[in-house]
């Protein structure tokens, strides 16, 4: 009697430390999404992924961003096609680093918030969840960017061919209430290799590409939308340098900020958007320092 007691008891303090190593496991993981929120990133914790809330997303006005007023145009009209509820597609953008390919995502938030946009920060590494996160998110009223930042893969990833899936390849229909944005440097997705182009074929007059180059360019092709942003010249440069500037209360453009702007460009070997910011940002904050002396 006493040993079947004694054999209980260590049962129930095995099952009450199995009990509290599960909670511990599972804590900090929300039951449900903070439906409240404007913008998410998925994240994991102990294996189970969730959407995170991002309190205070980067807001950006479209109206900052310069240079680059084609490619903004087209993703402004396929999103606001998207937020009322008529057909938009995927959009893909691409090219130069530092261009405002991320800020014109970030930037349709503080445009379409009013108008139900929300969008879901998704890591590629994390492409694998991408069914789960879309069934999260099916039904709901709100209308969602599915936003995946400088994008590329190698071989054998396994969440490239789990965004094709989501793309445009499963038996299932992509929900209505979903888009995928995302941005590269790379116009398909993959790197490219000589030995690749050497297995070209040609049949008669027709150019046959490699299966491998089909594969490769079948990811890209399921973006409706591909736009390619460009590196900027000098003046360009300096335009949104002085823009910068302007809106961090440097009024004036002079010969020594136009200089120090050609300066800080030559250091960082680069004529982008993003330097004319971080430029703008060290130019005005030493500034600011010496009037206070």
């Amino acid at each position: 009697m006493q040993k079947n007691m004694a054999d209980s008891e260590t049962i129930v303090i095995r099952a009450e430390s199995l009990l509290a190593r599960l909670e511990g496991l599972l804590q900090h993981v929300p039951n449900a999404p903070d439906w409240g929120a404007l913008a998410w990133r998925w994240q994991h914790n102990n294996g189970r992924g969730y959407l995170e809330p991002i309190p205070y997303p980067h807001q950006i006005s479209l109206e900052d961003l310069h240079n680059v007023g084609e490619q903004k145009a087209e993703v402004v009209r396929n999103t606001e096609q998207f937020v009322r509820g008529v057909t938009a597609n995927n959009v893909l953008l691409t090219g130069a680093r530092g261009t405002g390919k991320s800020s014109l995502v970030k930037a349709l938030l503080g445009k379409f918030s009013k108008a139900g946009l929300r969008v879901v920060e998704v890591d590629k590494h994390d492409l694998t969840d991408l069914p789960q996160i879309t069934a999260l998110l099916r039904g709901r009223p709100e209308r969602f960017i599915v936003f995946c930042d400088d994008l590329s893969f190698e071989s054998g990833e396994p969440g490239y061919k789990a965004l094709k899936v989501v793309l445009d390849g499963s038996l299932a229909t992509t929900s209505d209430n979903i888009l995928v944005y995302a941005t590269s440097n790379r116009r398909h997705l993959m790197p490219g290799f000589m030995a690749e182009n050497l297995e070209t074929k040609y049949v008669g007059d027709e150019i046959r590409p490699a299966e491998t180059v089909e594969e490769k360019v079948s990811l890209s092709d399921r973006f409706g939308i591909w736009l390619s942003f460009y590196p900027f010249d000098q003046d360009e440069y300096l335009v949104i340098a002085e823009q910068w500037l302007r809106h961090y209360g440097i009024k004036k453009f002079d010969g020594h900020a136009r200089g120090a702007a050609l300066h800080w460009a030559l250091t960082r070997g680069s004529r982008s958007g993003r330097t004319a910011h971080q430029f703008a940002r060290d130019y005005a904050g030493r500034c600011a320092l010496s009037k206070k002396g």
